[in-house]
């Protein structure tokens, strides 16, 4: 059995944080969408990329609730520099009028599910893990090739990360993936996490990893192993079994 584990450097400096996992196996290839499914996913992210205006009340990237949140968060932790939260990168896009664009049917999903509710989200082939998952602070130079890098990149000391026995997973929380464990179409088994530092909205984090499962369950065929939210009192749940 595979755990996701959040160890408790973590908490100390994000006591209130609430973390969805939700872990699928079985997903479809894309060449077992038909037109008529794919045109649905396509309809789900750009209606995901207009509603996601609402989020943006500034012109001014930083000046935007949401994207202030978490780089008031990221000033917490090491980080490497311009170094930002996902869901800042898909909001610049949309602010920019140059929309978040189709790149996989599961990636489109979650991306849609990101914009709709302004909550980062990161999924990774569960299959490349080595041992448990666990997010937490790094004592630095562990192992991290970046996806599109020739060369390794290894985190800071004291920045927060993804990780499993054989390196980093996702640097900087949720800054960029690795390639050893990157989301491909022939990937089956994913390990998707979708995060919340504002305890006031730990309600629609509930709603959209709910909506999320059961998307990627509607398009691509995906079964659910687990789906739970994580906070200080839980820790840690089974993601494979």
């Amino acid at each position: 059995m595979r755990k996701f584990i959040v160890d408790e450097g973590f908490w100390e400096i994000f006591p209130e944080a609430s973390i969805a996992v939700l872990a699928v196996k079985n997903v479809q290839e894309s060449i077992h969408l038909d037109d008529e499914k794919a045109a649905e996913i396509k309809a789900l992210l750009d209606s995901a990329n207009e509603g996601a205006k609402k989020y943006l009340t500034s012109d001014v990237i930083s000046e935007n609730a949401v994207v202030k949140t978490w780089r008031e968060a990221y000033s917490k932790f090491s980080t490497k520099k311009g170094a930002r939260c996902s869901i800042e990168a898909l909001l610049k896009r949309v602010l920019h009028g140059t929309p978040v664009g189709s790149i996989a049917p599961t990636v489109d999903i979650t991306n849609a599910i990101s914009l709709k509710y302004a909550f980062p989200i990161g999924a990774e082939n569960m299959e490349a893990f080595k041992g448990d998952l666990h997010l937490g602070i790094m004592k630095g130079g562990e192992d991290f090739w970046p996806i599109g890098s020739d060369k390794p990149e290894p985190p800071l000391a004291g920045e927060i990360a993804y990780y499993d026995e054989e390196g980093v997973i996702c640097r900087c929380w949720n800054w960029r993936d690795g390639k050893r464990t990157e989301v491909t179409d022939d990937t089956t088994v994913e390990f998707i996490a979708m995060e919340c530092i504002e305890s006031n909205r730990v309600g629609e984090l509930q709603e959209a990893v709910d909506e999320l499962a059961n998307l990627l369950t509607q398009y691509v065929g995906a079964e659910v192993i687990n789906k739970q939210i994580i906070n200080i009192h839980t820790k840690e749940t089974m993601i494979q079994e």
